[in-house]
């Protein structure tokens, strides 16, 4: 049976998004694929679902961190501007 192990989702949600919940999403993803070969398909599904659960989570939380940093300097620069007027 194939299980996805979301490793290249991992990974990326790492770089791009949120560096310390995306390793945890590459700790599960990186099990999926042992716990097939020692034929825990049970185990392998858990670690997938997890490994999943965790990019989105990485992922929402590094989108809102950004939005945050883009309203926090947007207001700061139109502050600036309104001081020059």
């Amino acid at each position: 049976m194939k299980v996805p192990n979301y490793l290249v989702q991992s990974i990326l949600v790492t770089i791009c998004c949120c560096l310390p919940l995306g390793i945890v999403a590459i700790v599960y993803a990186a099990q999926v694929n042992s716990k097939l070969a020692a034929g825990d398909l049970v185990g392998a599904q858990t670690s997938s679902a997890n490994a999943k659960l965790w990019c989105w989570i990485a992922f929402g939380i590094g989108i809102a961190v950004q939005l945050i940093y883009v309203i926090v300097y947007g207001v700061m620069f139109m502050g600036q501007i309104a001081e020059l007027q």
